[in-house]
């Protein structure tokens, strides 16, 4: 039999498209046991299903400017103060970023981002940014996001008038967590800049990695915070350990966790995209079919940007052998 606090949680959300879970229901969410877990991520997928039905969302990104970054993030490869062995390399030009986004589009992804590191690009990077987008919208249906670090309004806007529709600028974690992660920034520089994406018109995506030692009610703060933040769409990502990070040597989660993880993130946003994103492969392993039942509607193909990813075929094969629709590019 089913907790009775998640049932009465779960037929709220599935009957008023207007109920927001409370911080305080969120944690007794986090809090049940794991004989709860499967409960949980039932309850999830009848909230997926009723506002995001059968349709996925497959969304592959390029890295198109690596390593070197000022920030120092404890989690990333591409930070400038570890030493992980990656090769930087400066911007790409259009045409290998248009290449990119011909052979991924090819492969069933819908949406298309360029991503850099670093704290944020020079102007002239930003018009190579944008004149890739043009191309790119020229040859393919594909919708097109990018995630270049903080934002100004004047350069959200430019973007935007480019033919980007989307601005990817994760929070990585809670704010009372954040010092943990990084010293280089503020919080308030990430939250800023998922506000003015969207004063510009473009689609926030933004969420965060598990896995970095935060606790489970920092995961609801997080998920809160993005609800708040009213963010289109949620990746979610799982930590996966970079040697020379000062993260490195840090334990995968378990796949139950990372499937009660996903579930909590769609009872928080029951409305949103929920993309699930880097780690899927090492942290659910034989389990990554059960995102979806766990509450996610999106996942993103193809490589990341330092670590490979599944194969394409694999994760189209899955969804459709899932009787779910990949949604596709023009």
């Amino acid at each position: 039999m089913f907790n009775s606090t998640l049932i009465e949680v779960a037929e709220k959300t599935l009957a008023n498209n207007g109920f927001r879970i409370s911080y305080e229901d969120g944690c007794g969410l986090a809090a049940l046991p794991e004989e709860e877990t499967t409960a949980l991520i039932l309850c999830a997928d009848k909230i997926r299903r009723k506002y995001k039905g059968d349709r996925i969302t497959t969304c592959s990104i390029t890295n198109a400017k690596s390593g070197l970054c000022t920030e120092d993030c404890a989690f990333c490869a591409q930070s400038a103060h570890h030493e992980t062995g990656i090769e930087p390399h400066p911007l790409m030009s259009e045409e290998e970023m248009v290449n990119d986004a011909l052979k991924l589009h090819a492969s069933g992804a819908n949406e298309f981002s360029m991503v850099t590191s670093g704290f944020a690009l020079t102007d002239q990077e930003l018009e190579t940014i944008g004149r890739a987008a043009g191309m790119i919208k020229e040859k393919t249906g594909l919708k097109l996001c990018s995630s270049l670090g903080v934002l100004t309004e004047a350069r959200a806007k430019q973007l935007k008038n480019s033919g980007i529709s989307r601005y990817h600028h994760n929070l990585e974690t809670a704010r009372s967590f954040f010092d943990h992660v990084c010293t280089t920034h503020d919080y308030e520089d990430d939250v800023q800049t998922v506000k003015i994406a969207k004063a510009a018109g473009l689609k926030a995506c933004s969420g965060g990695i598990l896995g970095l030692g935060e606790s489970w009610e920092q995961r609801v703060e997080l998920a809160i915070t993005l609800r708040d933040l009213d963010v289109d769409s949620i990746p979610v990502n799982f930590l996966n350990p970079i040697p020379g990070t000062r993260m490195g040597a840090r334990p995968l989660l378990s796949p139950m966790e990372a499937l009660k993880c996903i579930a909590l993130f769609r009872f928080i946003n029951p409305k949103k995209d929920i993309m699930i994103c880097g780690g899927r492969e090492v942290t659910l392993r034989d389990l990554q079919s059960w995102i979806f039942t766990a509450g996610a509607n999106g996942l993103l193909i193809g490589n990341y940007l330092t670590t490979a990813g599944r194969d394409i075929k694999a994760d189209m094969d899955m969804i459709r052998d899932l009787r779910l629709v990949a949604e596709k590019g023009a």
